[in-house]
């Protein structure tokens, strides 16, 4: 008997998700270090600054430096309009992405049952 195939791989968009991740984060703590984004999205430090450069570059965030702060990063991300744009934008692919995801994970897991159901019978 042979098992019917589900196709489970999700459609990968590492770019586009980081980009999101990263803007999405920002908006809530435009204050974060770069070395606490990475932590925070489990990516690398130059990861991080590759995508931060590329999203300045773009005009989607702006940075502001805290010359009078006492931390030596005294820097904080904000988003441009066009950022904030940019965002609802990636937001609407990543959802439509994840919903794909999960709709072949609900698949995978019914066929599981059914043939966890047949071997016990």
């Amino acid at each position: 008997m042979t098992t019917p195939q589900i196709n489970t791989k999700p459609k990968i968009n590492t770019k586009e998700d980081t980009k999101f991740r990263v803007l999405r984060l920002l908006e809530e703590n435009p204050d974060l270090t770069q070395r606490e984004i990475a932590n925070r999205l489990g990516i690398s430090l130059g990861g991080v600054n590759y995508c931060l450069r590329a999203l300045i570059d773009k005009g989607l965030v702006k940075i502001q430096n805290f010359q009078g702060s006492d931390n030596k990063l005294g820097y904080a991300y904000f988003l441009t309009p066009k950022g904030i744009y940019e965002k609802s934008v990636l937001a609407a692919g990543f959802l439509k992405r994840k919903m794909d995801e999960y709709e072949a994970l609900k698949k995978e897991i019914e066929a599981l049952e059914k043939e966890v159901k047949k071997s016990k019978e």
